[in-house]
């Protein structure tokens, strides 16, 4: 009896060392088990989490595009910049986002007859407007031009007369439509314009963009007109990013974005978005270059502001 007195104490001490540690941890099992973060702001395609949080306000939405149906195997819409050159820039869109800055930030863009149509430029700029509030973008564009025409001092002077923040280069079309293109002259002379640039625009950051790609015409005697995709466009492209890689520019590559080499000019064509001459585009494809252009900017800017 003595022996199984002792055996019941004995239990009766671990059962009420046990209920100790039990009440113990009691109001760190009572409190609710921390949420997940949703899925749906884990995996927010082409937007800034933060800004989803509601806690940025310097950045911006990236607006989602909807190619045609008749696009297949484009390209990442993005801008390359491997020596920050767009930084000054960046900063500059980013206090007039916070309200910072009132001073109205300058975009001169430049090229040929794709800007000198308007609707691609305008159409950058309006939404660039949209989101940054003091904001210009002006198109100085010429009919039939190669880099070399804006090699004027007239010109030079004109473009740096409009005090540009950011100045965007849009050239090669008619550089590849000729058929004695050469890589290497088309390179001195995007060296040419560049330099006098620079020598006028010190410290304000330039981006090239490629141009979108075209078709060359062929009449054999007695038959219609054929065309066929011009097979120098990504030679003078491949031009255009080496310079740019080469000496400090930004580049926007379009080529690639609707498709490259294999897929750009049959895109555009397959979608009812070029002219009939096979060079220019509809109002609505100079409108998706617009609107592609300005994500790709969006998406450039918030890069910049989030890290």
């Amino acid at each position: 009896m003595i022996g199984g007195g002792r055996m019941r104490r004995s239990r009766r001490r671990k059962i009420w060392l046990l209920s100790l540690l039990l009440c113990a941890c009691l109001p760190l099992c009572a409190q609710d088990a921390l949420p997940k973060p949703s899925r749906a702001l884990l995996a927010l395609p082409d937007c800034d989490t933060l800004l989803a949080y509601g806690q940025r306000t310097d950045t911006v939405s990236v607006p989602c595009l909807s190619f045609p149906a008749a696009f297949r195997q484009i390209g990442v819409n993005r801008l390359e910049d491997e020596a920050g050159v767009l930084k000054p820039f960046w900063e500059k869109l980013r206090l007039a986002k916070l309200g910072v800055s009132s001073d109205t930030i300058r975009i001169v863009h430049v090229g040929d007859s794709h800007i000198r149509g308007h609707i691609f430029p305008r159409t950058t700029g309006e939404r660039m407007q949209q989101a940054f509030g003091t904001l210009s973008y002006t198109d100085f564009g010429i009919n039939g031009a190669f880099c070399i025409s804006f090699t004027r001092p007239d010109r030079v002077e004109e473009i740096a007369g409009l005090h540009p923040d950011l100045l965007i280069l849009s050239f090669g079309t008619n550089e590849s439509h000729n058929r004695r293109y050469n890589a290497t002259s088309h390179y001195r002379q995007m060296d040419d314009l560049v330099r006098m640039l620079r020598a006028k625009l010190h410290d304000v950051p330039l981006l090239m963009t490629t141009p979108p790609g075209a078709y060359e015409s062929f009449r054999q005697r007695g038959r219609r007109r054929t065309y066929q995709i011009n097979p120098r466009t990504p030679i003078a492209v491949h031009a255009i990013r080496k310079y740019a890689d080469e000496n400090g520019l930004a580049v926007w590559d379009l080529y690639e974005v609707a498709g490259g080499m294999r897929r750009a000019c049959l895109n555009w064509q397959e979608a009812g978005l070029m002219r009939p001459d096979h060079v220019h585009y509809m109002p609505e494809g100079y409108r998706l270059q617009g609107e592609l252009f300005y994500q790709a900017l969006i998406k450039g800017y918030n890069e910049y502001v989030e890290y």
